[in-house]
């Protein structure tokens, strides 16, 4: 008896499709769900992007396989022309082209959504179509979690493929850190799993490389024991003494906390001429019962609202969903910097802070502006736990503590993006040379700061700020398994 699929390549070849387009040849040979622009699925799917800029880019058709033996069988009908396309999980990353196209077939991974738990190992096989709030949901009352993101509309696939920060960091690594296995299609159609065990360089590519090795159908993941958590939100409005309080406070956090379940994000937010103009943060602890003194130094300042309680964990991915901008344009970029010491917290942490300021000042007459900054402690934690689990691209050191600094523009679509993305630009410009001038001057510890690829802006080099022996292992990983660039060329994402 023949596959499903030996029979889509069968087809594909008696045909005689080559060079045919993929929506009209799948429409033709195979059973697979192609939607066109009029059609309701294709319509939903693409206003399912963070950022509008995505959402205006439109695909030929949107292709939503169910299973690997369909994803491989698209590959094997894309190999037979030389159309773009792009792979869709959330659509979170704002970047244009990283998982939107224009006049290209979009793989939607929506139906791949599956979460198949093992209760007594907490060994779950996991699809990309899923998003962080529903895999909670799914796992509610199990007494397993998994590492993911923040923000609950998160797509499973970008995330762990970029590596993945998560409240859980400190005690499990990234995202990726507690993948086991993926299942995979590669370049020329076949699908393949890769492993501690097989295709191990593959394994090790995958955890934060990117889009440039394969297609992940599921991740096989090892989840962690959890039962309530404490979290939700400070907020405190802006002054000069609020600014400099939270500044030193997300320092001493980063530098002095040492309980592995406790966790914040730090962020400043400007909206149009300042009628915005607050910090909120986020606070998260694995248990019920939170030791005194853990986020005093963040209580202690008075916040003007505090929605911090006892509650599950997929509540709290639940109600995380409101930072999306609906309707509007988004640019996120990053950097990683190190911890400065206490001496020079102020001077570091108060001058990058102004350096923000000053040039988002530039942007608050632009119609609908959010103009954001976040503070996320990369503790030394982090990368230990990580280190302890899996290899990877990232390939984080615990010579110092860090913090990585996230930088959001979001904006409606009547102002040119270039006009925003070259302020994102000179944002995250402006903190990369400050921080080399106080590495050069002694002021910050001279260590290594790979950017985060999941914040990272497309106008950044992700490979070039990764050890060069990984940055040279991720191309000859990608020239291995896809020596033809069939994933490299024809979508976007960064290329190693």
């Amino acid at each position: 008896m023949f596959s499903a699929r030996e029979l889509l390549v069968s087809a594909i070849l008696l045909v005689g499709l080559a060079h045919a387009d993929t929506c009209s040849t799948l429409k033709e040979i195979s059973d697979i769900e192609v939607t066109g622009p009029l059609d309701v699925s294709y319509i939903a799917e693409q206003n399912e992007y963070w950022s509008e800029a995505c959402s205006a880019l439109k695909p030929s058709c949107i292709i939503f396989p169910k299973d690997a033996n369909e994803v491989a069988a698209i590959v094997e009908v894309l190999n037979n022309n030389t159309e773009s396309f792009a792979i869709k999980s959330g659509g979170h990353n704002p970047n244009n082209y990283w998982s939107s196209v224009e006049d290209g077939p979009l793989i939607s991974t929506q139906k791949l959504d599956q979460v198949l738990l093992d209760p007594d190992t907490g060994i779950a096989r996991v699809g990309p179509g899923n998003r962080l709030d529903g895999i909670a949901a799914k796992l509610q009352g199990t007494g397993w979690t998994f590492v993911g993101g923040r923000i609950g509309n998160t797509g499973v696939g970008g995330l762990v493929l970029g590596g993945g920060l998560s409240y859980m960091s400190a005690q499990y690594g990234w995202a990726a850190s507690s993948v086991i296995e993926y299942e995979i299609v590669l370049a020329n159609g076949t699908i393949a799993t890769a492993s501690a065990s097989e295709n191990a360089d593959l394994f090790k590519a995958l955890k934060g490389g990117g889009n440039n090795f394969a297609i992940v159908v599921s991740y096989l993941l090892q989840t962690y024991k959890q039962g309530d958590i404490y979290g939700g939100n400070l907020a405190f409005l802006q002054s000069e003494e609020t600014d400099a309080k939270l500044l030193q406070a997300v320092r001493d956090f980063t530098d002095y906390n040492e309980d592995d379940k406790a966790a914040v994000i730090v962020t400043a937010e400007r909206g149009n001429i300042d009628l915005i103009d607050s910090w909120i943060i986020f606070i998260f602890y694995d248990g019920t019962e939170v030791p005194e003194t853990t986020f005093k130094n963040f209580t202690d300042i008075g916040p003007l609202i505090d929605t911090c309680k006892v509650r599950t964990y997929a509540d709290l991915m639940a109600t995380s969903n409101w930072v999306i901008v609906q309707g509007s344009i988004v640019t996120i970029g990053t950097e990683t910097i190190p911890m400065p010491s206490a001496e020079n917290g102020e001077l570091v942490m108060q001058g990058l802070h102004a350096h923000w300021r000053n040039v988002s000042d530039s942007t608050l007459l632009v119609p609908g502006i959010i103009a954001s900054i976040a503070y996320q402690p990369f503790p030394k934690r982090i990368a230990q736990a990580a280190r302890e689990r899996s290899e990877d691209l990232i390939d984080a050191d615990d010579a110092g503590q860090r913090l990585i600094i996230e930088l959001n523009y979001s904006f409606l679509p009547v102002t040119p993006y270039d006009t925003i993305a070259t302020t994102l630009e000179e944002t995250y410009g402006g903190v990369r040379e400050r921080v080399l001038g106080w590495q050069a001057d002694g002021t910050l510890d001279d260590i290594y700061l790979p950017i985060f690829m999941n914040y990272g802006f497309y106008r950044q080099d992700y490979f070039a700020r990764l050890r060069p022996e990984n940055a040279a292992f991720a191309n000859e990983v990608a020239t291995a398994v896809d020596p033809d660039g069939f994933f490299r060329n024809r979508q976007g994402g960064w290329k190693p």
